[in-house]
């Protein structure tokens, strides 16, 4: 059996060799990779069911689709990424021709979660591709079944020599820490973030820090409430609330708040019927300890007074917990204070803007932030005055689909940026290089003469 040492050792020679490969290389590996998944679709859907009885549509559209659309982004513009990039000269460098180079980074560890195993995998594997660096995956081990298909397609496209998975569990991941590796790239809660940056700053690694938070939605007393509802709960409760950027609390102002609580209760019944725990459309908790740590959450809330609006149901023998709503919450519940992750979603009125973005501005920087309304007023005051990983005006999750932007955190939510150019980028090392064609600075060689002194006081009043 091949031990983590040697599967790294094994990969050094060929981290090496990648340096200098070519773009159709690795477009050639990208495809495979990509037409792996397509092939493999099937037991993927499989595997997301067997895991936690998730939607075979909801794994389409949340495992399979970012995967392969990834792919395809960089097929079409990798030419591009790789090519160097000029920059004019400053001032002081005139004579000279300067651009950045990207170099593969060279051995890579991903750190996969469990809430969407595939996804989060292999779409940064495609970025690690494309950027011409070597892999090593760490899948969850709590979602073993999609563990097996990754370890299928990585076993059918790649060489262990450039991509393995290794799967276990935290000893595994803490042996795995401890090697040199030139980036790792971890998506998880921001306690474990701290433990990942903590072991790579041993051997001075780049990290690439993918966590998450609590990330508010505003609706706003001019927002589309129908369209709100149904976008929040779409983003809340698909894989039932395990998705790092669902919206994780609701401020709603006390205008619209009752007909806002009322559209979703519609919502609710029209998409999981009367009995969600029969519906074919909502997937289950990953497993029984987390099912308890929600249920203690809601309990939590309940006995401090918050009223329960819509769901509250929970059978833990099924991992089920119901699409909930919760109303009056009390400041110190524990549900105020926790990323939830799963399918509790608390509803909060308030009357003044200021005293939301303050509320915002007092917690850890969120991975997103979510904002209805149709006062551009209010829409530019959040935007200004508030921070996150990502944004959405009138929608809500949909950034991680757009592959032009940047998705990523900010501090507690996250450090550097994934996804198309951004991805690319994450994995490879900008090369600053800076070529003389007129060799200016021999001016300013010693030996130093007062006409050496002149020369550095009309630069100091012109660069």
């Amino acid at each position: 059996m091949t031990t983590i040492q040697q599967a790294f050792d094994a990969q050094r020679e060929t981290a090496l060799r990648l340096r200098q490969s070519t773009l159709a290389e690795r477009k050639a590996k990208i495809l495979k990779l990509r037409d792996a998944m397509l092939k493999y679709q099937d037991e993927i859907v499989q595997a997301g069911w067997a895991d936690f009885r998730k939607p075979a549509a909801e794994v389409d559209i949340s495992e399979v689709l970012p995967v392969v659309a990834e792919a395809n982004d960089a097929l079409r513009n990798l030419k591009a990424w790789m090519k160097p990039q000029g920059v004019w000269p400053s001032r002081m460098m005139f004579g000279t021709k300067g651009y950045m180079q990207y170099e593969p980074k060279g051995r890579c560890l991903i750190v996969s979660p469990w809430n969407y195993p595939v996804n989060l995998s292999l779409g940064p594997l495609v970025s690690a591709i494309a950027a011409g660096n070597t892999a090593i995956i760490k899948p969850s081990e709590m979602t073993p079944h999609a563990s097996a298909v990754i370890s299928k397609i990585v076993r059918e496209v790649f060489e262990p020599s450039e991509v393995t998975v290794i799967e276990g569990d935290a000893p595994v991941a803490q042996a795995l820490l401890e090697l040199p590796f030139d980036h790792i790239f971890f998506t998880g809660s921001p306690a474990i973030g701290k433990v990942v940056m903590a072991a790579a700053a041993k051997h001075l690694t780049s990290v690439t820090l993918e966590l998450g938070g609590k990330s508010p939605t505003i609706v706003d007393e001019t927002a589309d409430l129908e369209l709100a509802a149904k976008a929040i709960l779409w983003a809340k409760f698909a894989n039932v609330g395990q998705t790092c950027i669902a919206p994780d609390h609701i401020y709603v102002h006390e205008k619209v708040r009752d007909a806002f609580v009322a559209a979703c209760v519609r919502v609710l019944k029209d998409v999981y019927g009367a009995n969600p725990q029969t519906s074919d459309s909502l997937a289950r908790v990953v497993n029984s300890r987390h099912t308890g740590r929600i249920n203690g959450l809601l309990e939590d809330a309940v006995a401090r007074g918050a009223k329960v609006l819509a769901g509250g149901q929970v059978d833990m023998g099924d991992s089920y917990i119901a699409p909930t709503l919760l109303g009056d919450i009390p400041a110190d519940a524990l549900i105020m204070r926790e990323e939830i992750f799963g399918p509790l979603l608390p509803v909060i009125s308030f009357t003044n803007l200021d005293e939301v973005i303050a509320r915002i501005n007092a917690d850890p920087k969120p991975l997103a932030l979510y904002v209805w309304s149709r006062n551009e007023a209010n829409i530019k005051q959040v935007m200004q005055r508030t921070t996150s990983g990502g944004a959405c005006i009138n929608h809500c999750v949909v950034q991680f689909l757009h592959g032009n932007l940047p998705f990523g955190g900010v501090n507690n939510s996250g450090i550097g940026s994934a996804h198309g150019h951004h991805g690319f980028k994450t994995f490879s090392h900008e090369r600053a290089v800076v070529r003389t064609r007129i060799m200016l600075a021999k001016m300013f060689f010693p030996p130093y003469t007062p006409f050496t002194r002149k020369l550095i006081s009309i630069f100091l009043k012109t660069v």
